[in-house]
């Protein structure tokens, strides 16, 4: 277990995407610390809600909401892991910025791809809107 997996938002509630990853990762034999809102023990990992995890970090998996990121971008740099995983919901443009300019990867990028794709199609409904908006206009028959 030389490779040790930072889960970032941690829940210690079961059905929550954070708490079954560190079921996951245990099954695959990883090493696994846990930082989340609320002090308890996952599988027999420590959830704790104090910073800083002094331990060598191979890669963290986010599980916190980009808006809540932010007061930690400075330690996750600090860090220095080799990756950073960003979970459907976290991506956030200005932290991979960061990270990447650190030299550090930024993983899954399928899920960066399944953002911009919602973000396209939150585009593409708002234009329909404008369109519809603007069919409304009288119409002016030469």
């Amino acid at each position: 277990m030389d490779k040790i997996t930072l889960v970032f938002g941690a829940s210690l509630k079961p059905e929550r995407y954070s708490n079954k990853a560190i079921h996951a990762l245990i099954d695959k034999n990883y090493g696994v610390v846990a930082f989340g809102l609320r002090v308890g023990n996952i599988r027999g990992v420590e959830v704790h809600n104090k910073l800083p995890l002094k331990i060598a970090i191979d890669t963290v998996t986010l599980y916190l909401n980009a808006g809540r990121q932010k007061e930690y971008y400075s330690y996750l740099v600090d860090l220095k892991p080799r990756r950073v995983i960003f979970n459907p919901g976290t991506e956030n443009f200005e932290l991979i910025s960061i990270l990447e300019k650190e030299g550090i990867i930024v993983g899954n990028r399928l899920h960066l791809g399944s953002f911009v794709y919602r973000k396209l199609l939150n585009l593409i409904y708002v234009s329909r809107i404008r369109l519809s908006l603007s069919s409304l206009q009288p119409v002016v028959k030469r």
